[in-house]
């Protein structure tokens, strides 16, 4: 897998804009590293390489395109999806739009800071028929705050660790931040094994 660091130094903005799209709405896009580059973004900001106000612009306006996109695929194509696969049966369906019923608008926010699960929710939601007007508000309510809090938290990393360390070591604390991103998924599957 290419590394966060390399994908920011080859492809600057425009390669950040397209991951990000790509990991959060298009379902084959789950295995980016969403947070991981961001963080990464946030480093090379503070280090000079990357302008903080653009990366945070960027990421906002492709997060909220990537689930937008999402979306619409799940609504295009979902229902025909849940019709056909055997072991995808119509009562999943109607469990998750009673779910997104209940609770639709906090899952699609903080399912932003949740590797994976960012890229299928929005085709779930699509797939389901969830009002376009809640999903819009919701999706950019969670673009907003994703794309501000986790860049700026790579920025504010990088602006309290020195230079010269920071330049030494970015690859071992992306390393460690990838890692750590993966935790509240394992927590989740551990919750879910335990019922």
């Amino acid at each position: 897998m290419l590394s966060p660091e390399y994908l920011l130094a080859t492809f600057s903005y425009v390669g950040l804009a397209l991951i990000i799209f790509a990991e959060t709405g298009l379902l084959l896009g789950f295995f980016l590293p969403g947070d991981s580059l961001l963080i990464t973004a946030g480093l090379f900001a503070a280090r000079g390489d990357l302008g903080i106000v653009e990366i945070i612009v960027l990421v906002i306006v492709a997060a909220f395109l990537g689930n937008l996109s999402g979306y619409f695929i799940g609504r295009r194509f979902g229902p025909a999806v849940f019709a056909r696969v055997k072991f995808l049966k119509p009562e999943y369906v109607e469990q998750a739009r009673e779910y997104f019923d209940e609770r639709g608008n906090q899952a699609l926010i903080l399912a932003r800071f949740v590797p994976i699960i960012r890229t299928l929710l929005p085709t779930l939601a699509g797939t389901i028929q969830m009002n376009p007007r809640t999903f819009m508000i919701s999706n950019a309510i969670g673009a907003v705050l994703w794309g501000t809090s986790v860049p700026l938290a790579g920025y504010f990393l990088g602006k309290i660790i020195p230079k010269d360390v920071l330049d030494k070591y970015i690859l071992v604390i992306v390393g460690v931040i990838l890692v750590l991103s993966f935790i509240p998924v394992l927590l989740e599957i551990n919750k879910r094994r335990r019922r």
